[in-house]
């Protein structure tokens, strides 16, 4: 790892799967929710048909990256939500320093690891960065709705996909959808999607967008 990793989770590695990174020509940053695992991660790629991909998978200490829920005060999620970002970004720098560049990543995450990385994504937004994709399934940005944010940069046209469920119990559509819009403004490419009755799961018409993220970075598409 070039970053250093701290706070809770920095005694636990990601799992590294897939096409060996010295040999892949792109990779998926996988991150799981709460309750579920780096290697229960691994399905998603493969149902998107992620063939040549190295998959790397960030673990949460205790299977849980932050201890209360993504809509309150950012504060009382401390210190493992800082830990929990440092978890990911080291992750995307591992695959960096294989030679892989960003714009070969495609960053996936369910639950609380869509949170996890949309929030991620903004904040390397400030350094001005353009991603092979961003797959937020079933997940909104992180932090008390009421506070506003101030989210600058640009993802220069990265592709990110937002999709939810109207009956999710955890993740509300008004969230998913204020989420969309400070994407738009740092000019990523939005495709929000939201599925009438479902609730905190993944659907198919998730994973073939997210297939067709991967068929662009192989030249398919």
């Amino acid at each position: 790892m070039t970053r250093e990793m701290l706070g809770p989770h920095a005694g636990v590695l990601p799992l590294v799967a897939g096409s060996p990174l010295e040999k892949a020509s792109y990779a998926l940053v996988l991150v799981h929710g709460r309750g579920g695992s780096a290697e229960g991660m691994l399905p998603i790629a493969k149902a998107a048909k992620a063939t040549g991909a190295a998959l790397v998978a960030p673990a949460a200490v205790g299977n849980s990256w932050y201890p209360k829920r993504f809509l309150d005060p950012r504060e009382q999620n401390e210190p493992w939500l800082g830990s929990a970002l440092t978890s990911v970004g080291a992750a995307v720098d591992f695959v960096r320093a294989a030679g892989i560049p960003s714009e070969r990543i495609i960053l996936v995450g369910f639950s609380q690891g869509a949170c996890l990385t949309l929030e991620y994504t903004t904040m390397a937004a400030t350094s001005s960065v353009r991603f092979g994709g961003v797959a937020a399934l079933a997940g909104g940005l992180i932090g008390d709705p009421a506070v506003p944010r101030n989210d600058y940069g640009s993802l220069g046209g990265t592709s990110v996909l937002l999709a939810c469920g109207d009956a999710d119990r955890h993740i509300p559509e008004a969230i998913v959808r204020s989420s969309a819009n400070v994407f738009r403004a740092l000019g990523a490419t939005v495709d929000l999607r939201i599925y009438p009755g479902i609730g905190h799961d993944i659907v198919g018409d998730e994973i073939d967008a997210l297939a067709e993220m991967v068929d662009t970075l192989r030249g398919t598409r």
